[in-house]
């Protein structure tokens, strides 16, 4: 499979034509712009977050942090006086840095269901709620926000299986097909659960009208 290195290096190369391109057909300012480019990065190396042991485990959690201590305080401070809500900020980075870790790497299996195309929508998805819903972004940037992670986890995704191609022995190695799957078959109850939660996310997302007519957009841009 392709390393840290190669994952992040290509996802910021596609990060990059994603903002420009939206930049160009103005569906954002330059700062927005640097924000797909960001979460484009950040999809590309969020599918090993099933990895027990990798920088790309690390980096996750620790960004993942960052998002989560800012929404920590600004739901938690209309209740809180300022010294609870220090422990409790606390409280949240520590569970998320390291707790978030020791129990991803306790649950899950690399190669499992984060390598598969339900766990990018999953986390595409996610993304748009929380953008629309907590950040009251626009339902169009939060739409775009969404779809940006969906871009970078694909591209992982992607590499990984062209990775599984020995050019030179022209053959499949063993990892062939364990990345660009639809869900993981070898465990039906972890993408049943998945499944499930994505179907939770329904009522907090976006206007589904908005995600059409981007994509119609985008369609036009491709062209």
């Amino acid at each position: 499979m392709a390393n840290f290195r190669t994952h992040i290096t290509i996802a910021a190369v596609g990060g990059t034509l994603l903002a420009y391109a939206g930049w160009q057909v103005q569906w954002w300012e330059v700062p927005q712009a640097l924000l797909a480019l960001a979460l484009v990065t950040f999809g590309g190396i969020l599918p090993d977050i099933d990895a027990d042991r990798s920088r790309s485990i690390r980096l996750i959690f620790n960004l993942l942090s960052v998002p989560a201590l800012v929404m920590g305080v600004l739901l938690l401070q209309p209740w809180l006086t300022p010294g609870v809500l220090l422990v409790a900020c606390g409280g949240i980075y520590f569970a998320v840095r390291y707790l978030g870790s020791v129990l991803f790497s306790r649950l899950t299996v690399h190669r499992g269901i984060w390598h598969s195309i339900l766990a990018g929508a999953l986390c595409s998805l996610i993304t748009a709620a929380v953008s629309f819903q907590l950040l009251k972004q626009p339902a169009g940037l939060a739409w775009s926000h969404g779809m940006a992670i969906g871009v970078g986890f694909l591209i992982h995704l992607l590499l990984d299986e062209v990775y599984s191609v020995d050019l030179e022995g022209a053959r499949l190695k063993r990892s062939s097909g364990t990345a660009f799957k639809l869900c993981d078959t070898r465990r039906p109850l972890s993408s049943l659960l998945m499944l499930i939660a994505t179907g939770v996310l329904l009522p907090w997302l976006p206007p589904w009208k908005v995600l059409g007519e981007l994509l119609v957009q985008g369609s036009f841009l491709w062209r």
